[in-house]
């Protein structure tokens, strides 16, 4: 009987954690892999594969889309919602964004943002797939996490001549 017990308890505690994370990493914050070169050099700056960087992704910025130019967002891909997407916001709703390889100029449509890769050589983002709606949007980069010698708080930066006045 005590056996039996200890058993359930034991069973209750891990219940009770696993619930905890689950509101944590669901509500408040997460860590995520950042895989590929398309961040480069922010993430990934070595051609290390073995050494990923992972990001912590605060939520906070969900509850009224609070986000800024140069934040750096974790999003579902417009195209295929299983996939995950880290890139840079360049335009925010109501913003004019020139377009990288054309002298054309988008004006963001409300509820959306311009994401783009800090490399622009291997990356797929909004001038392959136009605005994204910010309901994609998970969370925001906030510090690498890992590895140990990347610690820190992710930079905000937005690149020059990506924004218009038109």
């Amino acid at each position: 009987m005590g056996t039996q017990n200890i058993m359930w308890n034991y069973s209750k505690r891990i219940f009770t954690f696993g619930l905890i994370g689950i509101t944590i990493s669901d509500r408040y914050a997460s860590v995520a892999a950042v895989r590929g070169s398309s961040m480069s050099p922010t993430f990934n700056s070595s051609s290390d594969t073995l050494l990923d960087d992972y990001v912590l992704v605060e939520k906070f910025c969900l509850e009224k889309y609070k986000f800024s130019h140069g934040d750096v967002v974790v999003f579902s891909s417009p195209q295929n919602h299983k996939e995950r997407h880290i890139k840079r916001i360049i335009g925010l709703p109501g913003d004019w964004v020139g377009l990288r390889h054309s002298s054309d100029v988008i004006k963001i449509p409300q509820g959306h943002c311009w994401v783009e890769g800090d490399n622009p050589s291997s990356s797929m983002d909004s001038n392959s797939f136009g605005p994204v709606p910010l309901g994609l949007v998970q969370g925001r980069a906030s510090h690498i996490v890992w590895p140990p010698q990347r610690l820190g708080a992710v930079e905000r930066k937005v690149p020059e001549g990506r924004l218009s006045s038109s």
